[in-house]
């Protein structure tokens, strides 16, 4: 018994020499950092700017993240996923505000992991299947940065809000509440994704609206699926 776990021990020596030889030293899973985003996520601008994912998208092969408007849209640029701009994630492909609120990154970096859920907060994640055509009575919830998930019902669609830059049109109102900072969050019904907060009035704790920018249209526009 004494020999053969000796010579076992000698062939395991030379076979690792072998590999290491043909192939060299394998790097350790901490080399390759892996930046993760998911709807929820915050990306930051080049110019200091912080918006928020809605939904990622895919098309042509292409990985997206589609965003609010007039935070992307008015800052045209490169985009990181950290607050030190070290981490380049992205470049805005597009966006619209105002008539629209939407912006979409489209992702340069392959290092991402780039899931089709949604953070809730907490660590938790809401799956998402597919895209919702909302209908006035429909339940919605909305995942924001600042006061977390909060849920309501569609109120109307195709509702107007007026900005000191111009009208945006077509979107959808709810009775769920919203705080400053929440914009961007990511709004879906069960697994389905409605949209993405773009304005709101009053708050938390007295009772407030929510306006979504409806996601089928942006994913219309780009020739965009969600995954």
């Amino acid at each position: 018994m004494r020999r053969l776990h000796t010579c076992l021990g000698m062939l395991t020596a030379t076979v690792t020499v072998a590999v290491s030889i043909l192939f060299g030293t394998v790097p350790s899973a901490a080399a390759v950092q892996v930046t993760t985003i998911r709807g929820g996520t915050v990306l930051y601008a080049a110019t200091g700017a912080q918006c928020v994912v809605g939904f990622n998208a895919k098309g042509n092969g292409v990985f997206y993240g589609v965003m609010v408007g007039h935070c992307s849209g008015a800052h045209t640029t490169t985009w990181y996923a950290d607050a030190a701009r070290t981490v380049q994630v992205g470049v805005t492909a597009g966006a619209s505000f105002p008539i629209d609120d939407y912006g979409v990154v489209r992702y340069t970096s392959n290092t991402l992991n780039l899931p089709g859920d949604i953070a809730l907060g907490g660590g938790v994640n809401q799956d998402i299947t597919g895209v919702a055509s909302p209908t006035v009575g429909q339940s919605v919830c909305h995942a924001g940065r600042t006061s977390g998930v909060h849920c309501g019902r569609v109120t109307a669609l195709n509702a107007t809000v007026n900005y000191s830059e111009g009208a945006v049109h077509g979107l959808i109102r709810s009775t769920a509440c919203s705080e400053p900072g929440d914009a961007g969050a990511p709004a879906y019904s069960g697994t389905l994704a409605v949209g993405f907060l773009v304005g709101s009035s009053g708050n938390c704790t007295s009772g407030g609206v929510s306006y979504y920018q409806p996601v089928a249209e942006v994913l219309s526009n780009f020739g965009l699926t969600l995954y």
